[in-house]
């Protein structure tokens, strides 16, 4: 095996460029949701259930991270959790792969925060339409939080079919056979 290529989206983008991207996502995703589901559901809009909502909003994030596990459930061994603060004082959860994984494998963990919450958030929004202010907000934090994911699967994709992808300091690996490349 050997290193195809070196993936660090942070390091192309920067942060503050993919923090823009993330906010502009955002906010596009949130207007055209709440625009469209506006359309659709004519139900006035309730302002119950907002400590629900504040809880939802904090919950997100790590529930984008513990869907990232699922697909990696059988590589447990070779998982690592890691907790620290940003900024000071928000505390971050990040998961280290400490073996290759196949290709497959590493884009149905990048893909299934994006796929499983985003599915619940709009079956949520049809079955609760008084709330879907509160839907829309939800999905456009989400989103946001989903579009390092999609670069990176952006990337990926465009790999060789058979490349492993190793976690390392300096982003991700895309490793292949000699015979490959």
């Amino acid at each position: 095996m050997h290193c195809w290529k070196t993936i660090n989206v942070k390091k192309e983008y920067g942060s503050n460029r993919l923090f823009t991207l993330a906010v502009i996502a955002g906010m596009g995703v949130f207007t055209t949701f709440y625009v469209f589901l506006t359309f659709i559901y004519t139900a006035p809009l309730s302002d119950r259930h907002f400590l629900y909502f504040i809880l939802a909003i904090v919950a997100v994030y790590p529930l984008h991270k513990i869907f990232h596990f699922i697909p990696l459930m059988g590589s447990r061994k070779c998982l690592k959790f890691i907790l620290r603060k940003q900024l000071g004082m928000i505390p971050g959860m990040t998961l280290h792969i400490k073996e290759p994984v196949a290709k497959t494998k590493f884009l149905l963990a990048l893909l299934s925060p994006f796929i499983l919450m985003n599915s619940v958030i709009l079956l949520l929004s049809a079955l609760f339409p008084a709330y879907i202010h509160y839907f829309a907000i939800l999905l456009a934090y989400h989103c946001s939080l989903c579009l390092t994911d999609l670069i990176y699967i952006r990337h990926i994709l465009r790999t060789p079919k058979h490349a492993l992808i190793e976690e390392t300091d300096t982003g991700f690996e895309i490793l292949v056979p000699e015979a490959i490349s």
